[in-house]
C-alpha cells in the first residue's frame, strides 16, 4: 500500500471579502472562509496584509490580531476553535497555558 505524503507550503497569501486565499508551493490556490476565523475577519486590510509565513511555508502568523495558523489545518478545514462551547470549557477547566496539573 503507498501513502501520499502531504506537507503543504504557502507561498502567499491575500484577501478578498470573505475568503482568505493562499498560493500553495505545489501550485495549488485554497480559498478558506474568513468566518473560519474571526480575528482576520474582523481585522482590517492593512492588519491582514501584514503577517509571516514561517516554517518554511507551513505556518501563518499575524502579530497585530494574534492569529497562527497552520496551513495544514486548513487543508483538513480545521478553523479556529476559540468561542466555542467545547474549547471555552476546556480552557475553563483546565486553564489557558494548559500546563499540566501537579
Amino acid at each position: 500500500m503507498s501513502t501520499l505524503a502531504v506537507d503543504p507550503r504557502a507561498t502567499r497569501v491575500e484577501f478578498d471579502a470573505d475568503t482568505m486565499w493562499l498560493d500553495l508551493a505545489d501550485g495549488r490556490r485554497l480559498g478558506v472562509p474568513l468566518a473560519y476565523f474571526p480575528r482576520l475577519l474582523r481585522a482590517t486590510e492593512a492588519q491582514r496584509s501584514t503577517y509571516v509565513i514561517s516554517g518554511g511555508g507551513t505556518g501563518l502568523h499575524w502579530e497585530d490580531v494574534d492569529e497562527d495558523i497552520l496551513v495544514s489545518a486548513l487543508l483538513l478545514g480545521v478553523k479556529d476553535m476559540t468561542g466555542c462551547a467545547h474549547h471555552d470549557a476546556a480552557v475553563a477547566r483546565d486553564g489557558e497555558t494548559r500546563e499540566p496539573k501537579k
